[in-house]
C-alpha cells in the first residue's frame, strides 16, 4: 500500500460532504489510503442518518501512527465536537469546529508526506467573515503564500479566473500585468510538474468581444502586453480571446486552460459543459489541496441524492 495518504479536511459539517464520501468510498476504489478529518461522534451519527455502514479507525493525534490505516473503512483524525443535531442549517455554530478541522490537517501535512488534501465544501458567508475572498486564499494565509491561484480542472479543458470571489465592479481595479503573468507561470508549473506537459493556455478579455468605448482599456493596458512578455518567455499563451466564444468547441479544443478576468466568466461556460467532472485546484501552496467543485448545497442535505463525481475526481487526480 502507498504509505502516503490523502488527507481530506470535512469542511461544513451540515453539507451534502458526508454523504458524497460514503458515496465516493463505495464507488470507487482507491489505491492510497484516505484519512479524514472531522467529529467521530458526528460521522456516525450521519451515517446511520443516511444508511451507511463503515468501520471508523482512530489515528492518534500524538504521533500520528499510520500503520494501522487501510481502504477498508474510514481511517479518521477526531475532532471531539458536540453537535446538538446531525443536519441543522449552516450558522456560524460550525466556524470554530471546522477551523479546529483544517488546523489538525495542517498540522498533520507538516508532519506527515501526503499525496494533497482535500477539503469539504466551506460556507465562504459563515466560516471566512469576509477576511478573505475564498478558501484558496484562507490557505495562502494560513501556510504565508503570497501568489496563488484557483484552476478548476478537467481533463479536457481546465479555467483558471485572475480574480475569484469579488464583486464585478471591482474587477477591473484587481486585474494586472504582474498578476496575469505570475498566475499564468504557476499554471505552467503545475501542468509541467504534475501532468508532464507544458500547457497552451489561451486568455480571455475582460470587455465584450474585448472592446471598449473608451481608448485606455484593459486589454490594451494590461492584458495584450502581458502576454507578448509571456510569449518573450516561451511560454505557449495567445488572446485576449473575446468570453463569448473562446468556449465554442472548434476553439475550446485549441487550449489546456483558459485563463480568464473573473469567476463566472470562466466557470459557467465550464460547469455548462460539464456539470460535476471537475475539480478545484489551488496553485502556489506547499502542497496541492483539492476541493470538489460544488458548495455545501443545503437544500439536498439529509436527502442522499447528491452526486459524488467531483470528490471522486478530486480522489483518482491525487491516487497516482
Amino acid at each position: 500500500m502507498n504509505i502516503k495518504p490523502i488527507i481530506i479536511v470535512s469542511g461544513e459539517p451540515f453539507s451534502i460532504f458526508s454523504e458524497i464520501f460514503f458515496k465516493a468510498l463505495k464507488v470507487k476504489k482507491i489505491k492510497s489510503p484516505i484519512i479524514l478529518v472531522a467529529s467521530e461522534k458526528l460521522i456516525y451519527k450521519q451515517m446511520k442518518k443516511l444508511k451507511y455502514n463503515f468501520n471508523i479507525s482512530i489515528i492518534n493525534k500524538k504521533n500520528y501512527n499510520l500503520k494501522d490505516i487501510n481502504n477498508e473503512g474510514i481511517n479518521l483524525i477526531d475532532i471531539d465536537f458536540e453537535f446538538k443535531n446531525i443536519f441543522e442549517e449552516i450558522s456560524d455554530n460550525s466556524n470554530k469546529y471546522i477551523k479546529e478541522c483544517f488546523d489538525e490537517g495542517l498540522r498533520f501535512l507538516k508532519k506527515k508526506k501526503c499525496l494533497g488534501l482535500i477539503n469539504g465544501p466551506i460556507s465562504k458567508k459563515n466560516f471566512l467573515k469576509q477576511k478573505f475572498l475564498g478558501v484558496t486564499e484562507y490557505l495562502a494565509h494560513r501556510t504565508l503564500k503570497t501568489n496563488v491561484a484557483m484552476l478548476i480542472y478537467n481533463k479536457k479543458i481546465s479555467v483558471s479566473p485572475i480574480t475569484t470571489h469579488l464583486p464585478l465592479k471591482s474587477v477591473h481595479k484587481t486585474i494586472s500585468q504582474k498578476k496575469i503573468i505570475n498566475q499564468i507561470k504557476l499554471i505552467h508549473k503545475f501542468y509541467n510538474k504534475n501532468l508532464n506537459k507544458k500547457p497552451r493556455i489561451g486568455v480571455t478579455g475582460l470587455n465584450p468581444h474585448c472592446e471598449s468605448n473608451y481608448t485606455n482599456s484593459e486589454e490594451k493596458l494590461i492584458i495584450e502586453p502581458s502576454i507578448k512578455k509571456l510569449k518573450k518567455q516561451g511560454y505557449n499563451v495567445n488572446g485576449p480571446f473575446p468570453a463569448d466564444t473562446i468556449f465554442l468547441d472548434n476553439n475550446m479544443k485549441k487550449y489546456d486552460v483558459i485563463v480568464g478576468m473573473y469567476h463566472d466568466q470562466v466557470l459557467t461556460p465550464l460547469k455548462s459543459k460539464f456539470g460535476f467532472d471537475a475539480i478545484n485546484i489551488t496553485l502556489g501552496l506547499p502542497f496541492i489541496r483539492i476541493s470538489p467543485d460544488h458548495g455545501p448545497n443545503s437544500e439536498m442535505v439529509g436527502k442522499n441524492t447528491s452526486n459524488p463525481q467531483s470528490l471522486i475526481e478530486a480522489l483518482k487526480f491525487l491516487d497516482k
